[in-house]
């Protein structure tokens, strides 16, 4: 709902109040759902990204996504999209700076709405991913997400909430199949600071309690914790040399997609999806790993069982 050009800046080093010499630059479409089908069309998956596109940057957009060589369908705004500026240096301290989004009117929200509903007929999964841009109030249509969580479930297609702040509190309520909050999107919801195992094994047990079906806490380097039916279990991944962790949390999130759209359970699916988060956050720039890449971690990731 609210793509971008991601322009990314790869520095020598990041310091405060001192300046930073840059070895290089680059710009790739971007936005959760962008990422998302990029791992899973990477990974042998079949996905189909639904986006806004409006603007000279719209046209930028369309054309980096003609160059990933999976489907998309645009729909056309009257405003230009945004564009997000990442700074990473050769320790993966990174900075991200995100622009709001253009702001959309009723009638570009319903007709975006009408595009999903026929993209729905074809489709076991839907990925609702990132931040809502402005709407005709100016303030994110924060119940969209939950709208098109419960027309879903009437096709009989599963939901995965990627998003956080009122989108993800509204879009809770709708009952997903899973939701996939980082840390801090998560103490945002909460209203209280994670900071110990235990605090993340509750978290992950009173967010499923709102309403999704699973819960999937993304904590960066240390793996993810997730609550299923089956009960409360963290995985591990093996320590890596982290070179920009941006964009890590939608390849967990496109992971684990991808392994349970294959017949994987959960605690499997939450294995690759950390894989997946793992093995992107060692290459450079706004880049995903390989399936052949992910497999190696894969073999790495340790399941453990909050008991």
């Amino acid at each position: 709902m609210n793509p971008a050009i991601d322009r990314i800046l790869s520095v020598d080093r990041l310091a405060f109040e001192d300046r930073a010499y840059i070895n290089s630059s680059r710009e790739s479409a971007g936005g959760r759902g962008i990422n998302a089908s990029c791992v899973i069309h990477s990974f042998g998956g079949q996905t189909l990204a639904v986006a806004t596109s409006g603007g000279p940057t719209g046209k930028r957009l369309a054309k980096y996504l003609e160059e990933y060589g999976f489907p998309f369908s645009l729909v056309p705004i009257r405003n230009e999209i945004r564009t997000n500026l990442t700074v990473t240096d050769k320790h993966g301290l990174t900075v991200n700076l995100n622009e709001a989004g253009p702001k959309l009117s009723a009638a570009e929200i319903a007709r975006f709405e009408r595009v999903l509903r026929g993209a729905l007929e074809n489709a076991s999964w839907l990925m609702l991913c990132g931040s809502l841009p402005p709407g005709p109030g100016g303030a994110p249509p924060a119940s969209l997400y939950a709208r098109l969580i419960t027309l879903a479930r009437k096709k009989k297609v599963r939901t995965l909430l990627h998003t956080g702040g009122e989108a993800l509190s509204e879009g809770i309520e709708a009952r997903p199949t899973v939701v996939t909050p980082n840390q801090h999107e998560a103490e945002r919801l909460l209203g209280r600071m994670l900071l110990t195992r235990t605090h993340f094994f509750e978290a992950a047990e009173r967010i499923r309690g709102m309403g999704p079906e699973s819960v999937v806490l993304s904590l960066g380097r240390r793996g993810a914790v997730a609550a299923f039916a089956g009960g409360v279990m963290e995985a591990l991944p093996p320590p890596v040399q982290a070179v920009s962790p941006i964009g890590a949390g939608d390849a967990l999130a496109a992971g684990y997609t991808w392994a349970l759209a294959r017949g994987a359970n959960c605690p499997d699916a939450l294995r690759w999806g950390v894989a997946a988060g793992t093995a992107s956050a060692q290459l450079p720039g706004m880049q995903f790993a390989s399936l052949a890449q992910t497999t190696e971690i894969y073999k790495q990731v340790e399941l453990r069982s909050a008991d």
